[in-house]
């Protein structure tokens, strides 16, 4: 049950996570991102309960219930986050029709449409969709900072530790004789005001692109489920595991480059196209976008905030994520050199990664229901 739908919106822009089912491949390297979607599941389940009006929808026994998951990437973890949904749906209670919950009270057939940018490896996610599915599924290339649905067709909308990444660089961090250059570092790290400004005024932009875009192709009473990572207020990205993390990676860029080994212009020119937004700060975002209510927010730690990372385990979910990216920027056949340097040196400082730091990120649940 796989279909192609084709759009033309396609980011300049767009590194995907590493595709396949090999051992770098995110398929392989995302329980960090699956374990926050297994966490989410129960509030998730009482959120659609609580907010999903099927009556309200004018959905009949014939009528297709329609679902997206933006940012899919490869799998597997998309098509827990949909079956999830999906039985949270089949168990509402459809008042008209029984007085009590059944599986699939109303009737419904499910299409899932899958979104990620048009190079993400559909091959290796298509191949992948469990063969007890429920559900129509349907490919959708492009970038969700824009249009991707005919007006009013979608009834769900589900994101999950997608919406981080930006459209694009912020130019004015590139830019040497900016004020933002963001020489030394190769995210908003936090120590210099003027790249945390054009960080937030990048993402500013890309959430409300957005929001604007599900408003249009989300149906009135339609749900936008948004699970991704922030910043507790007045805490710096460098105060985070993660922030942490990402300055490792700067530094051994910047080693390889004292080495010789790969041009410190190169190095200078690299930033990853992702914000963490400030919770305070996506929440004022969210709010000002009148199309839709907030109705629920929830936020919860990680669920393995207290296990105890390997620099090998760390150093394979980078690579799963940002290999693609370090890959076209620097050269492929550099990727292997730059994360066995990068294990090396974070298991010489696993003891500072996380010591003190685990509550400067946390997890945000935000159920929005289209006005």
């Amino acid at each position: 049950m796989v279909h192609n739908t084709f759009v033309s919106n396609i980011s300049p822009e767009a590194y995907p996570m590493v595709g396949g089912d090999g051992p770098h491949s995110y398929a392989k390297n995302s329980i960090y991102q699956e374990a926050i979607v297994n966490g989410s599941k129960g509030m998730i389940a009482a959120g659609i309960r609580k907010t999903l009006d099927l009556k309200s929808l004018r959905l009949d026994t014939s009528s297709t219930f329609k679902i997206a998951d933006l940012g899919c990437s490869t799998g597997p973890n998309t098509f827990i986050a949909m079956q999830n949904i999906i039985e949270a749906i089949e168990l509402i209670k459809y008042q008209d029709d029984c007085e009590c919950e059944h599986d699939n009270p109303s009737g419904l057939e499910f299409q899932v449409f899958f979104n990620d940018h048009s190079n993400n490896d559909f091959n290796t996610l298509f191949k992948s969709v469990p063969l007890s599915q429920k559900y129509f599924a349907t490919g959708v290339p492009g970038s969700f900072h824009g249009r991707l649905f005919p007006e009013s067709s979608l009834h769900v909308a589900h994101t999950s530790n997608a919406l981080p990444w930006l459209s694009k660089i912020p130019k004015e961090i590139t830019n040497s004789n900016s004020p933002a250059w963001n020489r030394g570092h190769i995210l908003c790290s936090g120590f210099e005001k003027e790249v945390a400004e054009a960080y937030s005024a990048q993402f500013k932009n890309d959430i409300e692109s957005f929001l604007n875009a599900r408003a249009q192709e989300l149906v009135p009473g339609g749900l936008l489920l948004l699970l991704t990572p922030t910043i507790r207020d007045g805490i710096p990205m460098f105060s985070t595991p993660e922030g942490t993390n990402f300055d490792y990676l700067g530094s051994c860029l910047y080693d390889l480059a004292n080495m010789g080994l790969i041009a410190e212009e190169k190095v200078d020119s690299f930033n990853v196209p992702m914000y963490y937004p400030f919770l305070g700060e996506l929440m004022g975002h969210i709010k000002r976008n009148k199309n839709f209510s907030i109705e629920i927010m929830n936020t919860f730690t990680h669920p393995l905030v207290h296990m105890v990372y390997s620099a090998e385990f760390w150093a394979s979910l980078s690579r799963a994520a940002f290999g693609g990216l370090v890959g076209q920027h620097f050269g492929y056949q550099f990727v292997d050199r730059i994360f066995n340097y990068y294990s090396t040196k974070l298991a010489e400082n696993m003891s500072s990664i996380c010591d003190g730091k685990t509550q400067g990120k946390i997890e945000l649940f935000v159920l929005l229901r289209r006005n």
